[in-house]
C-alpha cells in the first residue's frame, strides 16, 4: 500500500491544531497536513457562538466561529493540506498514521513530526454514576450547545444543570435567551468549577440560582425526564439526610468536567499525567516519544482559547524544527513538581537551553480556593527562582508563572523545580 509523506501532520483542527499547522508551515515545514474527523475545520469553536474569544491574541472580543475563521483562512492561504471527515485509526511510535474516510479510503501517512491536537470530551452520566431511571432528556452541556447553536433544536423547556463548568453556565444563559427556564445549577464542590466571569454574566445577571455542595440524588421519569431529586452533601461528598428536594424538569444537562482525548496517544506509547490525563510534555510540547508533540486541551484543559492557540504555536514550531533535524535532544532536563496547594504543573520538564531561546510559562491549577492574596513561587531546593503575586487563587482559573531568560543562571545546576502557591 502507498504511504503518503508529510513533514508535519496535525491531528485535530480546533484552535490548537490550526495554530500548530500554521506555526509548522511558517517555521519551514514544506508539507503540512491537518486530519479532522468532522466535515469542516474549526473544532468545538464552531458551536461556541458566544463572545469571549481573541481578547489576548487579537485584542478583540470575538465569537467562536469568527475566531476560528481567521485561522482557517490563514491555513488555506499557506496551502496547508487537509483531510476532512477522516478518522485516525492508529498511530505508531514511528509516526506512521492509519486513516480511513469515505473520500480518501484506507490510507497510511508517514509524518516527519506529529502534533496531537484532539482536544477533550465531556464526562457523561455513566462516568459520574448518577442513579435513577434512564429516560430521554439527559445530555451533556456540549451536546445541547451544538443542538441549539448549530442544528437549531431545543432539547427541552425546563432545565436543571449539574456542574458549574463554563459550558454549563454559558448554556444556562443561552437556554434562557431561547425562552427556556433554568431551574437550578448544582455544584457538588463548595466552590465554583468554572470562571467567575461566567458565573456573573451567565447566572447572576439572569437570576439563575447556583447551589454549591449539592448534587443529583436521583433522576425521575419514564420515557422522558420528569424531575430530579437533589441533595446537599458534606465535606466528604456524602448525602445529608433530610436535605432532599424534588425539582420538576424535562431536561438534565451535565457540565461535570472535561477529559483530554488521548486514546491515540496511548496507542503510540505516549506517557500520560495521572492528574491531567494528558501527555507528559516538555517546554516545546514534545512527549516522551521523539517527534510526537501535543498541544491544547489534549494536554490539559485551558480556560481561554487564546492560551490553546499559543500552545499550538509552540508545538507546531517545535514539530517543524524536529522534522528538519533542527531540534537536538537535550542532555539535561529540569523536572517540575507540584508543591503546596498545586494540583499539577505543565510543562512537566524542560531543558535549561529553553530559557536561552525565550520564556518558559509554567501553567498550573490550585488544589483549593484561596480567597486572599497569594504568592506563586518556584524553588530549586531552598533557593527561590521566580515569584509572582496574585489577589486570589481559584481552581477554575489557571495560573501562570513565567520563567524568563534571566532565571537561567539560577537554575543551571538544578535538577527539579517545585512550584508552590502560598497565602501571604
Amino acid at each position: 500500500m502507498r504511504i503518503d509523506q508529510f513533514e508535519v501532520v496535525v491531528i485535530g483542527s480546533g484552535p490548537g491544531g490550526l495554530a500548530a499547522a500554521i506555526a509548522a508551515k511558517e517555521n519551514g515545514a514544506a508539507s503540512v497536513l491537518v486530519i479532522e474527523r468532522d466535515i469542516e475545520l474549526g473544532g468545538i469553536l464552531l458551536q461556541c457562538i458566544h463572545n469571549g474569544f481573541g481578547v489576548e491574541i487579537f485584542k478583540e472580543d470575538l465569537p467562536g466561529p469568527a475566531y476560528a475563521q481567521r485561522f482557517i483562512d490563514k491555513a488555506h492561504g499557506l496551502e496547508i493540506a487537509t483531510m476532512l471527515d477522516t478518522m485516525v485509526l492508529n498511530i505508531t511510535p514511528g509516526r506512521l498514521i492509519t486513516v480511513t474516510s469515505k473520500k480518501h479510503g484506507y490510507r497510511h501517512i508517514q509524518a516527519g513530526a506529529l502534533v496531537l491536537a484532539m482536544g477533550c470530551r465531556e464526562r457523561t452520566r455513566a462516568q459520574v454514576r448518577l442513579p435513577g431511571t434512564r429516560p430521554a432528556g439527559v445530555y451533556t452541556a456540549g451536546t445541547a450547545q451544538r443542538w441549539v447553536n448549530v442544528e437549531g433544536y431545543m432539547p427541552g423547556k425546563r432545565f436543571v444543570i449539574l456542574g458549574s463548568g463554563d459550558i454549563g453556565m454559558i448554556m444556562a444563559r443561552r437556554l434562557t435567551f431561547e425562552g427556556a427556564k433554568v431551574e437550578r445549577v448544582l455544584e457538588i464542590m463548595p466552590y465554583l468549577s468554572g470562571l467567575t466571569r461566567n458565573y456573573v454574566q451567565c447566572l447572576q445577571d439572569f437570576d439563575i440560582p447556583l447551589k454549591l455542595q449539592h448534587t443529583v440524588k436521583r433522576i425521575i421519569g419514564g420515557e422522558r425526564v420528569e424531575a430530579v431529586e437533589t441533595v446537599a452533601v458534606d465535606g466528604a461528598w456524602q448525602h445529608i439526610p433530610g436535605s432532599e428536594e424534588t425539582i420538576p424538569c424535562d431536561t438534565l444537562l451535565l457540565s461535570v468536567g472535561l477529559i483530554p482525548e488521548n486514546e491515540l496517544s496511548r496507542q503510540a506509547g505516549v506517557l500520560l499525567d495521572p492528574v491531567t490525563s494528558g501527555p507528559i510534555v516538555d517546554a516545546g510540547f514534545q512527549t516522551n516519544i521523539p517527534g510526537i508533540f501535543a498541544a491544547g486541551n489534549v494536554v490539559h484543559v485551558y480556560d481561554l482559547v487564546d492560551w490553546v492557540t499559543e500552545a499550538g504555536y509552540a508545538a507546531g514550531k517545535s514539530a517543524a524544527h524536529f522534522a528538519a533535524g533542527r531540534l537536538a535532544p537535550s542532555s539535561k532536563n529540569i523536572r517540575t513538581h507540584a508543591g503546596k496547594n498545586v494540583r499539577y504543573v505543565v510543562p512537566h520538564h524542560f531543558a535549561p537551553t529553553a530559557l536561552a531561546e525565550g520564556e518558559v510559562p509554567l501553567q498550573m491549577r490550585v488544589a483549593r480556593p484561596i480567597e486572599q492574596p497569594v504568592w506563586v513561587e518556584a524553588f530549586s531546593g531552598t533557593e527561590q527562582i521566580a515569584r509572582r503575586s496574585l489577589p486570589y487563587a481559584r481552581p477554575g482559573e489557571m495560573i501562570t508563572l513565567t520563567l524568563k531568560p534571566d532565571h537561567a543562571q539560577k537554575i543551571k545546576e538544578a535538577d527539579a523545580l517545585e512550584v508552590r502557591i502560598i497565602e501571604k
